[in-house]
């Protein structure tokens, strides 16, 4: 039976035919978690590739699942570096550029996981998104040591950690409270020598960080180029390699550089005017000996994706914050406007510089004001995921770590989807195919495989196919479903699915090589 290919277009009525040129699935209801448990066997996660400055500290956990104990090892690690085989951890220094290739071993009584790493010693950090948690979307100011210390070893003992999250990042609310008469928030916001102090709440950066380090972690810090903060706390303006110098001795890893009360003192909203904070901060940290994860947060005031790079900004909001906008009436159009919005800005994203429409509100966030489940369906939050990993964001929880459940682990740490987000090549996914309110976007993976999400964001199930010519493939290709880590089989021309309302599908598509005849 031969069916015509039809250009562009998407499938929107079932059909109970299986070919071998295409396939339509009848889908149930998605059940409550689609990521299946990790194997007790050892299986080493996360990026292929890691990037750091000469000279600068290294620290990098192995993330690898498995029955614990584990014993880790490493051939060809560079000169200056170190791995402790019971903990994963590669620490030290390295002080020539250049790329390394190191194949990484977990074990343990059930097996051997074996996997090549690439150390990259040069110009640039963040050669994937990173990943981790923030403060703010949970508990807004309301942050304190004990809290943060409680999420950091949350990531660890949930075993995200496993799944390569790393970063354990305090937002707004650290530092003293300009003005405020509180005496826990209060008070003088620098110290004799011009030193930002944390507030009573923070009584000891320094042994914060250096917990969070003892964890295998890496901690960020928040703060604006403006006299204050979003939400009043001191801020860097005229203290900035003061600031930068001070986040480095803490032992920070992260920056997180958040316009705000700039606006008070930017001479006006040019693009000059905006880029100045960033290239002043930029330049402070680069003086500091320390690698620090460069996030610029204004916003996409002047189109910065076109010009975060330019500026040394490791990823830079896109958007305003997607907790809901005037425009939007939930989570799910907030989500899903901003999200399918990232198309046209891939040019500017790759290895080093990313494009962030912000954090990950799964889980349970602060919404009106109260710590509640996310409103997002299971549906909406696995488009949510599949979108995220597809268009190379950052992945940056933005829920209680301390109270993740089944559902959000398996949505948060399924290897298989991380490593769409996590690959090399760094090319960000772009929209193929659209019609009515599906949509099919693909992003070409470094082994040549194909990443392909097919989204739904109508109100009912529909039938969204994947066609090979809107994908720019030809032959057989295998297709594998990234959230179930189930292959579907060989397919050439086309793949069809169901999907739920607001629901997405995520697959990976590796090409088919026959043996040649002889």
């Amino acid at each position: 039976m031969t069916i015509p290919l039809r250009k562009k277009i998407l499938t929107v009525a079932a059909c109970a035919i299986a070919v071998s040129a295409g396939l339509v699935l009848p889908l149930a209801s998605q059940p409550r978690s689609l990521t299946p448990k990790p194997s007790a066997a050892p299986r080493i996660n996360g990026p292929t590739i890691y990037g750091c400055r000469p000279g600068a500290p290294f620290a990098y956990t192995i993330p690898a699942t498995g029955e614990r104990p584990m014993e880790f090892s490493a051939t060809g690690l560079p000169s200056g570096l170190m791995l402790d085989p019971k903990t994963g951890r590669i620490s030290g220094a390295m002080a020539i550029k250049g790329t390394y290739a190191v194949k990484l071993r977990a074990k343990n009584e059930l097996g051997v996981a074996e996997k090549t790493f690439r150390i990259v010693v040069g110009d640039q950090i963040a050669l994937t998104p990173p990943m981790g948690w923030s403060s703010w979307y949970m508990a807004y100011t309301n942050i304190s040591d004990k809290m943060i210390r409680a999420q950091a070893e949350a990531m660890a003992s949930s075993g995200l950690i496993d799944h390569g999250y790393t970063y354990v990042n305090i937002d707004d609310g650290w530092n003293v409270k300009l003005d405020s008469k509180d005496p826990v928030i209060g008070g003088q916001p620098r110290d004799a020598a011009g030193n930002l102090v944390g507030n009573k709440n923070f009584p000891d950066m320094k042994a914060l960080c250096d917990a969070v380090h003892g964890l295998g972690l890496k901690i960020g810090i928040y703060i604006s180029p403006g006299p204050g903060t979003c939400a009043g706390y001191a801020g860097s303006y005229e203290h900035v390699e003061q600031d930068a110098r001070q986040f480095a001795a803490w032992g920070f890893d992260f920056l997180k550089y958040d316009w705000c009360t700039y606006s008070q003192v930017a001479i006006d909203k040019t693009v000059p005017s905006l880029q100045l904070p960033y290239i002043s901060m930029r330049s402070a940290l680069d003086k500091v000996g320390r690698d620090i994860v460069y996030n610029l947060c204004q916003y996409g005031m002047g189109n910065v994706w076109e010009w975060g790079r330019e500026v040394g900004g490791n990823y830079w909001r896109t958007t305003d914050d997607l907790g809901i906008q005037p425009e939007d009436k939930s989570l799910w159009t907030s989500m899903s406007r901003i999200g399918f919005a990232q198309a046209g800005k891939e040019k500017f994203s790759g290895p080093g510089g990313w494009n962030d429409p912000d954090n990950i509100l799964v889980g349970s966030i602060l919404w009106n004001d109260k710590l509640v489940p996310t409103p997002l369906t299971p549906d909406e939050q696995y488009t949510y995921l599949s979108l995220w990993a597809l268009l190379d964001a950052p992945l940056i929880f933005g829920g209680d770590m301390t109270k993740l459940d089944d559902f959000t682990l398996g949505l948060l740490g399924n290897d298989e989807v991380i490593e769409v987000n996590q690959d090399a090549l760094g090319k960000q996914a772009v929209p193929v195919a659209k019609l009515n309110d599906c949509e099919v976007w693909a992003k070409d993976m470094e082994d040549g495989s194909k990443a392909v999400g097919l989204f739904n964001r109508s109100k009912s199930v529909t039938t969204v196919t994947a066609r090979w010519e809107d994908l720019g493939i030809t032959g057989k290709w295998k297709v594998r479903d990234a959230w179930r880590q189930y292959d579907w089989g060989v397919f050439e021309n086309w793949f069809t699915q169901k999907v739920n309302r607001h629901g997405a599908v995520l697959l990976r598509l590796f090409p088919v090589v026959e043996p040649k005849r002889k």
